[in-house]
């Protein structure tokens, strides 16, 4: 007898019933919706892109603020410097000079009727010399401090070189200017020494 032409049929395995065959589309349809909200959310992603940004646009201003924040200090500082400069850039040589003033002070003070009237010329030419040394001093913002017998203390201006009790002068008064003061415009170059009362109250 010939033998049959028609190809095999595929068998089905008898494990294979009924029940898995009919859950099998369900359970691809699952896993397709499962993939679908692990796909990430667009809107979410441009969400958060939007925060991230307006977190860095936040420091870099708080950053831009410093900045000229710190320049501005920085202006003002070498503004000060500068004005500073050029009022008190000559305290120094200033300070040097006023031994000089002192010695020809003194020495006018300590010149006699004799010595005048024995050497005017020399006289008047310390005279000069002293009153054009007090002309420039005064000229570059140099000012004297000149307290006179009588006033009364200021520890700003004066340096107390000595107490005393001195009758007819009250506690705290100036009895004794030894030298003289200077500043330069508000800067204390020196205080002026001077002597002061002790008198005791009553």
């Amino acid at each position: 007898m010939a033998e049959s032409k028609h190809s095999p049929q595929p068998q089905i395995s008898p494990d294979l019933d009924a029940e898995h065959l009919e859950s099998a589309p369900l359970d691809a349809a699952n896993v397709s919706s499962d993939a679908a909200e692990a796909a990430p959310d667009p809107l979410a992603a441009l969400e958060d892109e939007l925060v991230q940004l307006r977190a860095e646009r936040d420091e870099m201003r708080d950053r831009m603020m410093r900045a000229l924040a710190e320049a501005e200090n920085s202006r003002k500082r070498a503004e000060k410097d500068r004005r500073d400069a050029h009022l008190y850039g000559g305290a120094k040589i200033a300070r040097d000079m006023l031994p000089v003033y002192d010695n020809l002070a003194r020495a006018l003070n300590a010149a006699g009727e004799d010595t005048r009237a024995a050497a005017p010329g020399l006289i008047e030419g310390v005279e000069l010399t002293l009153r054009e040394l007090t002309k420039i001093l005064n000229k570059h913002g140099v000012e004297r401090i000149c307290p006179e017998p009588g006033d009364m203390f200021d520890p700003h201006l004066h340096q107390a070189m000595f107490e005393a009790p001195v009758p007819d002068y009250k506690a705290g008064q100036i009895i004794q200017v030894m030298a003289e003061g200077f500043k330069l415009h508000d800067q204390l170059l020196r205080p002026a020494h001077v002597g002061v009362s002790s008198t005791p109250a009553g």
